[in-house]
This record gives structure tokens, sequence and C-alpha cells, in this order.
């Protein structure tokens, strides 16, 4: 079957996906908080940033190369980190980096995900990433770090913008609890899904429930959790600046903040010693009345010198190409590799980043841009309501 032709865009994908999925599945990798107005806003906004055509070029080879924290990249965006990303499809963090690492580009590990470091360990590229949830106690806090870099992450995302727990509302409405009890209502939704449940039971069998198996090494029962408890929240904090000292004095690599939303931000975080900062409202999954990360983003780019890594609402390669005429110098996606990976299994993840690639392109063609470099101002577009 010639995927491009069936799946052309992440909207494709998106649509297999949600036919794919268990309904609380769903809900948890689309949904965001509250009404969802934060989410929306970043689509909204993206939209509103156009372009003016160029014509008469001639024949044009676009050069899609970037250069990020001292590395050359031939495509100018990566795999963000989602929680749990082994819930919304059967072994999706190795089949993530795995895809990662054949394109060159950056994968990232959330600390809650359902694989440790030491598992993805086999399956790491170059550009692999670990996203920290910061832990309170310093001596698992310094675990965690030795094991990431053991385990061949090379680059540190400390994630700033979760002080305290969302509350996804859609998310719980559809039956989703933390920690996950398979209730009626949860296995009947399971049935109707049968490509997913069949991949989980294997998975299951192998490997017994999704969890946060980084967390696994520091659950004891001097924690005393009760029967509802988050082990991943009951391990995180909410970090200050002494907090990222801190992280910069133990980690020996680049180091990224992610969750920057107010350019004031800027200046303290690069007099730490901060190597990039990550401009993003969470996809609206935190914070229901937050700005759209695009809108957030030229700010910054006039506060700080320091490489900017934009996300939030990414879904085009057209996408791409307003944000980093906006000011970034790179692009993470974290729900569109998931749509495609639940669309496709396996092979979607490659075929996602086939899709930006060729679409980077032809909408470089158009701008007349054979650069990244070479983008044209941007122009600002009505609102199309």
């Amino acid at each position: 079957m010639d995927l491009h032709s069936t799946y052309p865009g992440v909207m494709d994908l998106k649509w297999r996906a949600e036919r794919r999925l268990p309904k609380f599945v769903w809900e948890y990798l689309d949904s965001g908080t509250g009404v969802e107005a934060t989410k929306a806003r970043n689509r909204k906004a993206l939209d509103r940033i156009g372009f003016d055509p160029s014509i008469l070029h001639g024949a044009m080879e676009c050069d899609l190369s970037t250069r990020l924290l001292g590395q050359d990249f031939d495509l100018p965006f990566g795999v963000a980190p989602i929680g749990m990303s082994g819930l919304i499809w059967p072994g999706a963090e190795p089949l993530l980096a795995r895809a990662a690492a054949q394109a060159r580009v950056p994968y990232t590990l959330s600390t809650v995900a359902s694989r440790s470091p030491e598992e993805l360990a086999p399956h790491l590229g170059t550009h692999s990433w670990f996203q920290l949830y910061p832990p309170k106690n310093p001596e698992i806090r310094q675990d965690v770090l030795n094991r990431a870099r053991n385990a061949g992450f090379s680059t540190l995302v400390l994630t700033v913008d979760i002080p305290v727990a969302s509350r996804r509302e859609r998310q719980t409405r559809s039956g989703l609890t933390q920690p996950p009890r398979l209730s009626p209502r949860l296995l009947a939704q399971i049935a109707r899904r049968p490509a997913w449940a069949m991949g989980m039971m294997q998975e299951v069998i192998r490997d017994g429930m999704p969890r946060m198996r980084t967390l696994d090494k520091y659950v004891t029962k001097q924690l005393n959790l009760p029967p509802t408890a988050h082990i991943g929240y009951l391990l995180r904090t909410s970090p200050d600046m002494d907090y990222v000292k801190w992280l910069r004095d133990h980690w020996d690599g680049p180091f990224i903040i992610k969750g920057v939303m107010r350019a004031e931000d800027a200046e303290p975080l690069e007099r730490a010693g901060i190597d990039a900062l990550w401009v993003s409202n969470h996809a609206g999954r935190q914070f229901d009345g937050a700005p759209a990360s695009i809108e957030a983003l030229p700010a910054i780019r006039a506060a700080t010198q320091l490489p900017l890594i934009f996300d939030s609402g990414v879904e085009s390669g057209l996408d791409i190409l307003r944000a980093i005429a906006s000011g970034a110098d790179f692009v993470m996606l974290g729900r569109a590799v998931h749509f495609a990976l639940a669309a496709l299994g396996a092979r979607g993840p490659a075929h996602l980043i086939d899709v930006l690639k060729q679409d980077l392109i032809a909408n470089m063609g158009q701008i007349g841009a054979a650069s990244l470099a070479a983008l044209p101002p941007i122009r600002p577009l009505p609102d199309l309501t």
C-alpha cells in the first residue's frame, strides 16, 4: 500500500488513530485541560501565520538541515516526550526511538514513560534526550541522572511547567484513573479495539501491565502509598532556580529547560548556564488560561541568544516553518508522532517523518526559500472564522 496516497497528512493519521485506540487511551492522548481553550489557541495562532508566495526562482533544491547544540541535523524536528507512551501503543518507546535513530533526529524519553532508560539503551541513536520530571529526593535525582547517562542519553530536558497536577477533565470522563484500573467500562472500550488489545496483551504477557518503569526502583514499602497514589507525582517536586543550578552542576551534557512561556524567564536561565530553552505550553494539557506557544515565541526570541526549541499544536511541515520563522531553532512533535504510531504501528513514525519532510519541501518551494535560514518574514493572516 502507498501510505502517501492513503495517509498524506497528519489529520489522516489522527483520524485512523482515533478509530484504533480505546476511548480512554484516545482521550489521554488527544485531550487538553479545562475546556481546551489553550489547545484551540495553539491551532488558531499557528493558522494566523502566513508567508507571501514567491515566484520565478527556477528549479530549487531545498536544504532542510539545521544545527542545534553543536550537532548537525538533516531535519529541523524531533520527537517530544509523552508520559506512558506504551499505553498509547504497545512498544511505543522502542518503536519511536528506533525511528528517530534511523532519521537521525532527537528522541526524548520521559521520566514517566512505560520503559526505563536501561530498556531503551539498545534502541537509541546519537541524538537521545531524557526528559526529567524533578524528583524531590536528591539521592533519587542523582541516580536517575546516572541511569540516563549510562543508558546513552546525551541531553537533559527539565520540564518546569508542571508544578502541580493538571485536571484533564476530558480524560477523566473517559474512565481513565491514576493509577489505571481495568473497570468494566474500560474493558468494554478495549474489546472494540482488537489491534490495540492484541498488541497490549502480548506486552502484558511479556513485561506486565504498562507502568512507569523508571520509577520501579524507588517504590518501597517505606513510601506508604495510598491505594490511589500516582507514584509519578509523589516523586515530583516544584523546582526553583536552586534546583536548576543543582542539575546544571550535576549534568555534564547539554541542558534544556522545557515549558518557558515568558520572556523575562530567559535571562536568569541563561545566567544559570542553560544551553537551550524549550518554548511550550504543554500542548494545552496543563493550564487552560495560557497564550498559544507560538504567540510567546517572538518575545522570548528577542530576549535571548540561546537556541529555542518549540512545540504545541504542530501538525504539518508548514507549522514547522511558521515556528522557525517566528524565532525557533528547532521543533518537536508529541501528539503527531503518536497519531502515526497508533494509525500504522511500526510503519507510522517513519511515514510521518517523510510526510513532514515532503511538506517542508513543498511549502519552501512556494515561498522561494532554498534553506531554513532563507525563510522570508511572516505575514499575519486573518482568523479562519
